[in-house]
């Protein structure tokens, strides 16, 4: 592919770029190969213009947060990955109940920004690795709450280059799936909608969640947290556990041991490990259990 486009754009206008950057730094589980071309977007003005140009150019894309959720190949990325930064990691108090959010923003720190203003309403995400914008994307979750609750509208970059709005009921939240996961559009600020609540009860739930997972989940290795959805009426992880794989092992992937609904990286894991390993799993626990695994992760070639 010819990258001189967006090579001599990203030049004029001092943007950051990378050439050959191993995506292994930017996912929490560690694996990858390397992407053609690594993009720092510092606000919305760049991101218009260079997604525009990507779009005119016909050259791939892909837009990454913390890389918390994904699984790269091993052979990389051929085309351009954007990694959001600068104005899409602040926090802007907008009310006395809405929290605004770039969508790099880290959601623990969202939760910790939201307790520190005596805000309720996202105690539940305190400790999920992902970006605001992620969370959104996917309607993220855990411990009972799911971030549609919270979200009152999301901004956006929709595939024609213009900034568009989707208030709560636009967004077409369902298990793991928002409208973001169909239309392709760039999420770039998210408005939470809280509530007034007491800084110590908040902080209490808060390091409550936190020590919960702490004790079940293996946060001290490289993984992409669960590999698997919730199959309906099961937990994936005590079906993984039932079926007796519990520390099975392929090359250097390896279900936990602690809990079986996340595949760790024990140094040396390959995508090809992690990809074998997960239709291992799918394949017993459908052999076993009737049941029928669908990834949870996002797995980009």
């Amino acid at each position: 592919m010819d990258y001189n486009s967006i090579l001599k754009f990203s030049s004029d206008k001092v943007i950051k770029y990378l050439i050959n950057e191993p995506l292994s730094k930017h996912t929490t589980f560690k694996i990858g190969g390397s992407a053609d071309v690594f993009l720092n977007i510092k606000n919305i003005n760049e991101l218009k213009k260079v997604t525009a140009l990507l779009k005119k150019e016909s050259l791939p894309y892909f837009i990454i947060g913390n890389g918390s959720n994904l699984l790269v190949s091993d052979d990389g990325y051929r085309g351009i990955i954007i990694k959001l930064e600068n104005e899409f990691d602040k926090i802007f108090v907008n009310d006395e109940v809405f929290l605004c959010c770039g969508s790099a923003v880290k959601l623990s720190n969202a939760c910790i920004k939201a307790m520190e203003l005596g805000l309720s309403g996202l105690e539940f995400a305190y400790g999920i690795p992902g970006t605001c914008g992620g969370a959104v994307f996917m309607n993220a979750g855990a411990y009972g709450g799911e971030i549609s609750e919270s979200v009152f509208e999301s901004s956006h970059i929709d595939n024609n280059g213009e900034i568009g709005v989707f208030k709560q009921k636009d967004l077409m939240f369902s298990y793991r799936k928002s409208i973001y996961s169909q239309n392709k559009f760039t999420i770039t600020y998210i408005k939470f909608r809280l509530s007034k609540g007491n800084k110590i009860e908040i902080k209490r739930k808060m390091d409550d969640l936190m020590q919960r997972r702490n004790c079940k989940q293996p946060l001290n290795m490289p993984s992409a947290g669960s590999i698997f959805k919730r199959p309906e009426g099961y937990y994936a992880g005590t079906l993984i556990e039932q079926c007796g794989l519990k520390g099975k092992t392929i090359g250097g992937a390896v279900v936990s041991e602690k809990h079986c609904g996340f595949i760790i990286n024990k140094g040396n894991a390959t995508c090809s490990d992690v990809i074998k390993l997960i239709e291992f799993i799918k394949f017993e626990v459908l052999r076993q259990k009737g049941v029928k695994l669908e990834e949870e992760i996002k797995i980009l070639k």
